[in-house]
């Protein structure tokens, strides 16, 4: 049975200009083929059980050479894989998709492309540039700015001139007095606007604008990084009064989400408003506990507690679920109060046609105790389903207030997960329960040793070195923002800087990030 290969363009790295297309596809992969230009965030969309082979192409690097994608592109197939071949911007623009199909159709291996949103749009629109405006110019040429080192970049500067459109130069950094000066000997006019943008739609992001006679100088003062690219032309002069991504209050900080997949999505939105650059690397994961015998001997006594406590979203979801599987009405909990630990926890219950009854001001085990513990007479009778290792300080707030019957009931397990892929550098992890925080020390084994000295020395052979700043093997150097004090504590017994949320809601999580935000900004002048 011959396999399939897809190739999706993964656009510029906001994991937001992925295709839907392309996500759709890419989430029933089972081998993706990728390159070092494809964003985190999109590579935390590659299934678990998918196979992941990272080609590693980078400017002067190559892990694997074309020659070799190409023949394990086929292989794949041949194997009856279903095979996504992922590459950053558009995979027909300068990213040799042709090439990799030409072995294919010789093999009647099918095929199919999803194209991708080029950097060369893209990255100028993010940085206030259109790179077409009626006032200004009405074409846009986009040309390879690569050479290899040692020799001459072959371009036909005369005709480039000619053509009065917005020129925009991918992976040529390298070349960037070659270009500028091969325009002005063209003919250009040395005061032409242009602009160098470095990591356009990431939390990387730079812009240098200048004329094409001192952005080379310019660039060599302030410094830039690759991927960028070179824009040329009259609209280059809008970038700074057209500029909208940086004044977005998150702008370049790049955020680690630790939560569970499933519950990521609503922190993540809020966030990528804000202007962050957001990797979802969920450290754990929740497993309802199978052939529960407890959770079956209760079920047949739930209308006989007063009392039905939730201490998280994920307690509510796997307690409905297995009644459900279990063929149990709703209505067999009876006239039962129900708490809730939080505004979350409230709201999936509340999903459920269930409002609760009783939720603490502060949102937190000890407080959720104290008020049950006040509100429960002696006698009566108290559910709490939730996970196998619960915060032990719940049931003891309840022990000092009352004497009401509490059963303690394991319903699910955390399940702690080694990230797949790891970001380069982050600005802020956040936490949303002390088991993010010990998933995310269990990861930290991972992430801070074998994978960051790979790349470490993947990046030494090719004669670069990451700043201190980029290396954060040390999980201390971690800054953590928590939902609340239990996370808090958890995060500090790792050494990590803290900071933490007001109150436990995703709202106030956002808040606490764009404070520490403005507060670093404030620091360093920047």
């Amino acid at each position: 049975m011959k396999g399939k290969v897809y190739l999706i363009g993964a656009g510029p790295s906001d994991v937001g200009l992925l295709t839907i297309k392309g996500k759709e596809i890419l989430q029933k992969a089972q081998v993706v083929v990728y390159d070092r230009l494809v964003g985190t965030g999109i590579l935390t969309l590659i299934p678990e059980e998918a196979e992941a082979i990272d080609v590693g192409k980078r400017a002067g690097n190559h892990t694997m050479p074309q020659e070799q994608i190409n023949q394990l592109l086929l292989e794949k197939a041949q194997q009856g894989k279903q095979v996504v071949r992922l590459k950053g911007g558009d995979p027909f623009l300068f990213g040799r998709g042709g090439e990799e199909l030409e072995l294919l159709l010789e093999h009647e291996i099918p095929f199919e492309i999803v194209p991708g949103v080029t950097s060369a749009i893209s990255v100028p629109a993010y940085n206030g540039i259109p790179v077409t405006h009626r006032d200004y110019t009405s074409s846009l040429h986009i040309i390879t700015g690569h050479k290899k080192q040692g020799e001459r970049l072959e371009l036909d500067f005369e005709a480039l001139v000619r053509l009065k459109g917005t020129l925009v130069f991918l992976m040529g950094v390298s070349a960037l007095s070659d270009i500028c000066q091969g325009l002005i000997e063209a003919g250009m006019e040395s005061d032409m606007p242009a602009a160098m943008l470095q990591q356009g739609t990431t939390a990387g992001q730079k812009k240098i604008i200048a004329t094409v006679a001192a952005l080379p100088e310019e660039v060599e003062k302030q410094g830039i990084l690759t991927p960028a690219i070179i824009v040329v032309g009259k609209v280059c002069a809008l970038g700074n009064s057209f500029g909208w991504y940086e004044k977005k209050p998150l702008f370049g900080k790049k955020i680690l989400v630790t939560r569970p997949k499933e519950r990521s999505g609503t922190l993540s939105g809020k966030l990528r408003e804000a202007g962050a650059e957001v990797v979802e690397i969920p450290t754990i994961n929740t497993m309802p506990i199978w052939d529960n015998k407890r959770l079956e001997e209760e079920r047949n006594h739930l209308n006989e507690y007063q009392y039905l406590a939730f201490t998280s979203p994920a307690g509510v979801n796997i307690f409905f679920d297995t009644l459900r599987q279990q063929k149990m009405d709703i209505r067999s909990i009876g006239a039962v109060r129900i708490a809730a630990i939080g505004a979350g926890t409230k709201k999936e219950l509340e999903q459920r046609g269930l409002f609760c009854d009783l939720m603490p001001e502060i949102y937190d085990g000890e407080h959720l105790g104290i008020l049950l513990g006040e509100t429960a007479q002696k006698g009566e009778k108290i559910l709490i389903p939730r996970a196998k290792e619960g915060n032990q300080q719940l049931l003891a707030e309840i022990a000092k207030r009352t004497e009401a019957e509490v059963t303690d009931l394991p319903i699910y397990e955390t399940v702690y997960e080694a990230p797949r892929f790891l970001p380069e550098h982050i600005d802020m992890a956040v936490f949303t329960s002390a088991s993010t925080v010990r998933g995310f020390a269990q990861a930290g084994k991972h992430l801070f040793s074998q994978e960051a000295q790979t790349e470490q020395e993947k990046l030494k052979n090719i004669g670069e070195e990451r700043t201190e700043q980029e290396k954060y093997r040390d999980i201390r150097k971690i800054q953590a923002i928590c939902i609340g004090k239990q996370t808090e504590a958890a995060a500090k017994e790792l050494g990590m800087n803290t900071i933490t949320a007001k109150e436990a809601t995703i709202d106030s999580l956002v808040e606490c990030c764009i404070e520490y935000s403005i507060q670093s900004r404030n620091r360093t002048g920047l």
